[in-house]
C-alpha cells in the first residue's frame, strides 16, 4: 500500500481579505473532492495571509505509478485556474515498509 501526498504552494490573484481568500480557495478544493472523490484535500498552510495559500491532498493506493498519476492529475487541475498562480509544488511518496 503506498500514499502519496502533493503539497501546493499558491499565490493568489487580486485578494484583499482573508474572506474573498476563502471565496477563491473554497471552490477549488470543492472541484478536486468532486473530481477526485478519493482523495483527501485542505487548506494547510498560509492561514492568515490573504495573499498566499497552501493546499495539501493525499492519496492511498495499491501502486506507486498510480498514486503519483493522481497527485499529477490533481495538480494539473490546479495548475490551470487562472485566478491563481502555482509557486511550487512537492510530492511525497511513502510506502508501508518505511517506519
Amino acid at each position: 500500500m503506498y500514499v502519496g501526498a502533493l503539497t501546493l504552494d499558491i499565490l493568489l490573484g487580486d485578494v484583499h481579505s482573508l474572506k474573498q481568500k476563502r471565496s477563491v480557495v473554497r471552490p477549488i478544493i470543492a472541484e478536486v473532492q468532486r473530481r477526485f472523490p478519493g482523495v483527501a484535500v485542505a487548506e494547510t498552510g498560509h492561514l492568515d495571509l490573504h495573499r498566499r495559500t497552501e493546499i495539501g491532498i493525499a492519496v492511498v493506493s495499491a501502486t506507486a505509478a498510480n498514486c503519483g498519476a493522481v497527485l499529477d492529475d490533481c495538480e494539473r487541475l490546479i495548475a490551470f485556474h487562472p485566478e491563481i498562480e502555482l509557486l511550487s509544488a512537492r510530492q511525497r511518496l511513502y510506502n508501508e515498509d518505511e517506519d
